[in-house]
């Protein structure tokens, strides 16, 4: 029977990944002629080439891809056998770690992991606020458990991920009562001379949110963007401007930022969703959430 060398697959595997062995070396804390004597080794014992040269950089052979789909299969497996055994022989919490996109609204993030700490098993709940493009590069090595997102991962060649929809909702104006008093009547065109404070350029929200301007053959006064979704709330709490938010946590934003609705946008649609390693939806922390996300968040919309 022929036995497959684990450490050599794992070290195809992160290249693959990486796609050079320069940041696989990095990443595995070995010198460069270790991993490509060991490569070569691994080549040599499967009797094929996995990977070809190309420019400075390294593209897999069809061999290649073959294999790193088993061994993506591989180490995903072991994750998932490594995080069944945590705690459960220690007595401590099992671990869950979640990324969250920078510009998700906070409260709905709290809404969808509140009861993730109330599971029967305790958990220790680790959270990590970013990029997408890093986050994901985190979950790809297996730091996280999810990455809760406004927008879903795309097609990656070196990262293989799976989105799941969570949820989506209408989206809401809100703003402090002077001005939705000022800007409610008529909505939307009153908002023609309105400041707004908006999500960061590139997100999904003020692309959406842009394409509705245009609709309306609009051009808002940008106050300010924010790549974080606190930071607008903030200065909406302050009267600085008006800002958008989805209609599923509308009581709950006006409430905790004492701002009035001004009125709700027609077309645009906030998405939630969830991103993991895995097809199908496994750790008891993530089905949790998305028992919520689909069962109270946005069981209206």
């Amino acid at each position: 029977m022929d036995w497959v060398n684990y450490h050599h697959l794992m070290y195809f595997w992160v290249v693959a990944r990486e796609g050079s062995v320069v940041r696989a070396c990095e990443e595995l804390q070995l010198s460069q002629p270790t991993i490509s004597g060991q490569l070569a080794k691994f080549e040599k014992s499967l009797r094929c080439k996995l990977f070809r040269r190309v420019g400075r950089g390294l593209e897999l052979t069809e061999e290649g891809r073959v294999l790193f789909r088993y061994a993506d299969e591989i180490f995903t497996i072991g994750r998932e056998m490594v995080e069944a055994m945590k705690g459960r022989t220690t007595g401590r919490p099992l671990r869950f770690a979640v990324g969250v996109v920078d510009v998700l609204p906070k409260l709905v993030v709290y809404r969808l992991l509140e009861p993730a700490c109330r599971l029967e098993e305790p958990i220790e709940l680790v959270c990590h606020e970013g990029k997408l493009d890093s986050l994901l590069g985190e979950l790809a090595l297996f730091n996280l458990d999810v990455v809760l997102s406004e927008s879903p991962a795309g097609a990656q060649p070196r990262i293989r991920a799976f989105n799941h929809l969570l949820g989506s909702s209408d989206v809401s104006v809100y703003g402090t009562a002077d001005l939705a008093d000022r800007y409610r009547r008529g909505f939307p065109q009153s908002l023609a001379d309105a400041p707004w404070l908006l999500p960061a350029a590139g997100t999904t929200l003020r692309r959406d949110l842009e394409r509705w301007f245009d609709s309306l053959d609009m051009r808002p006064r940008i106050i300010g963007g924010f790549a974080d979704s606190g930071l607008i709330k903030a200065f909406g709490q302050a009267g600085v401007g008006l800002f958008a938010g989805p209609t599923a946590i509308e009581a709950e934003v006006r409430r905790q930022f004492q701002v009035e609705t001004v009125g709700r946008i027609e077309g645009v649609r906030f998405q939630c969703y969830a991103i993991t390693v895995e097809r199908r939806l496994k750790h008891p922390a993530v089905l949790a959430i998305s028992k919520t996300a689909r069962g109270t968040l946005f069981a209206a919309d």
